[in-house]
């Protein structure tokens, strides 16, 4: 039997990593099913928000990240960086938030050009008022539509889907470190 010359299996080899790994029927129903639940989801509490505090679900959680920070400050780069935003998106957030009095900027006496985001006590009380609702919009679309298996699947495939897009080098070229 004759084999194929060393530049036939190289151009094989070439057009098989130039072609793309297609989804299959269940996996492109599974991608199609989780781009609609995620945008229903994320369109469901961004209206509850809205409604309930008159701010969008991102502003919320720049929130939360700051109450949960010690003295409920933090540099603005680490508050993009848990965001996953840009630094200039999470400044123009950061303004809305002031304006409501929610925030306040101080610049950092170690670094000129750096600064803190500190939530002020009229921020942390509309966390407070506004976190049972937001807990319960969660509960219901979420979690009490699984089973606490389902509940617990979920955790994991989110923790291992989240683990592989961590980037391991530290130079990488991500939007909320711009």
């Amino acid at each position: 039997m004759d084999r194929p010359s060393t530049a036939a299996r190289d151009a094989a080899g070439e057009r098989a990593a130039a072609e793309p790994r297609w989804l299959d029927d269940e996996e492109q129903r599974t991608w199609l099913a989780y781009v609609h639940a995620s945008t229903l989801l994320e369109d469901s509490l961004d209206r509850q928000l809205q409604r309930d505090a008159g701010m969008p679900h991102l502003y919320y959680g720049l929130l939360v990240q700051l109450s949960a920070a010690p003295r409920r400050r933090l540099r603005m780069t680490e508050l993009a960086r848990g965001s996953k935003i840009t630094r200039s998106r999470l400044s123009h957030a950061i303004a809305r938030l002031e304006r409501s009095g929610w925030v306040r900027r101080e610049d950092c006496p170690t670094d000129k050009r750096g600064q803190f985001a500190i939530l002020t006590e009229e921020g942390q009380e509309v966390l407070r008022q506004t976190a049972p609702g937001h807990v319960e919009a969660v509960r219901q679309a979420l979690f009490d539509r699984l089973s606490p298996e389902q509940q617990k699947s979920l955790g994991e495939i989110m923790r291992i889907v989240a683990e592989g897009l961590q980037p391991k080098e530290a130079g990488a070229d991500l939007p909320w470190l711009r």
